[in-house]
């Protein structure tokens, strides 16, 4: 692949490199070989950038400080966890040279699967994500000609598009939820809680939001926990959860349930009696029996 390119090779150590430089000139390549210890090493680069040779091999020496356009390929044969070491050897090959159109990267130790490097769409996009998109959609058409700027308009839209088809799912799943869950003003009126929806912070941790913690554990028991502002709302509804578990009272979801039925007053209510009037209603087919009338029902 490199017979007729003018090539620089990186090795992981001098004895490695020139025996690399020894098995090339095997083969019929002009290769030549510099290190720290090399006595005639600006007459090598000289002779290699005269095209005397055509590979030139080295461990490290050439990261950084030299600088030779016509180079066109570049070998990586060193291994390394850093991307901006890898990107100084890779960078050995970038100069623009007269007549030189493009770099070949010979990658043995497959380092673009963990360094990125730089892609046409960072040269020419506002942001990272549009990048991306970018990139994904030039690797799916590799092979077929674009223009850039097309290629950055068409992956701005898609990435505009997935944004809005997130947020769609996004609100899907917050409706699913609210269907699910007891709205706590929805709760307290019910339960006739008036200590809890005239509920004021007084301390520095009540203020606070709701911790992560208390947000699940009232989704869990049934309470939308969004409409919560406070770490101290959090922590009394979570008291009176408890308590009503144990005085054996209706549960926010069996609130929620009876009363999008018409039912008034459910929180009132003892677990029991609403669980076997959901029963009556589920075996009739999630109808209202017609000998009850919500409005008048008193869960007993």
């Amino acid at each position: 692949y490199c017979a007729d390119k003018k090539t620089v090779v990186f090795l992981p150590l001098v004895k490695t490199s020139q025996k690399f430089r020894d098995i090339l000139n095997e083969k019929g390549f002009r290769a030549a070989e510099v290190n720290g210890e090399s006595q005639d090493r600006a007459e090598v680069l000289q002779d290699f950038e005269n095209n005397r040779y055509n590979v030139l091999c080295n461990s490290m020496l050439l990261t950084e400080g030299w600088d030779c356009p016509s180079v066109d390929c570049i070998v990586v044969l060193r291994p390394t966890k850093v991307r901006s070491l890898y990107c100084q050897m890779v960078g050995r090959g970038t100069r623009l040279f007269p007549g030189k159109e493009s770099l070949l990267l010979l990658d043995f130790l497959w380092h673009t699967e963990r360094h990125e490097l730089c892609h046409p769409a960072h040269l020419i996009c506002e942001n990272e994500e549009v990048a991306q998109k970018m990139t994904e959609n030039m690797e799916r058409d590799a092979g077929c000609p674009m223009d850039i700027e097309e290629a950055e308009k068409s992956a701005a839209e898609d990435v505009v598009s997935q944004r809005e088809e997130a947020l769609a799912k996004q609100l899907a799943e917050m409706k699913r939820r609210k269907r699910k869950l007891v709205d706590p003003l929805q709760f307290e009126m019910s339960i006739q809680a008036e200590d809890l929806s005239g509920y004021v912070p007084a301390f520095g941790w009540e203020m606070a939001p709701p911790s992560e913690s208390q947000q699940k554990t009232l989704e869990k028991l049934g309470i939308m926990p969004d409409e919560i502002d406070n770490a101290g709302k959090a922590s009394k509804l979570l008291e009176r959860l408890d308590k009503r578990r144990v005085e054996g009272l209706t549960t926010p979801k069996q609130i929620r349930f009876l009363e999008s039925r018409g039912f008034q007053h459910v929180g009132t209510w003892q677990f029991e009696n609403a669980k076997r009037l959901i029963d009556r209603i589920a075996g009739n087919g999630w109808r209202v029996p017609h000998d009850i009338n919500p409005a008048e029902y008193k869960g007993e």
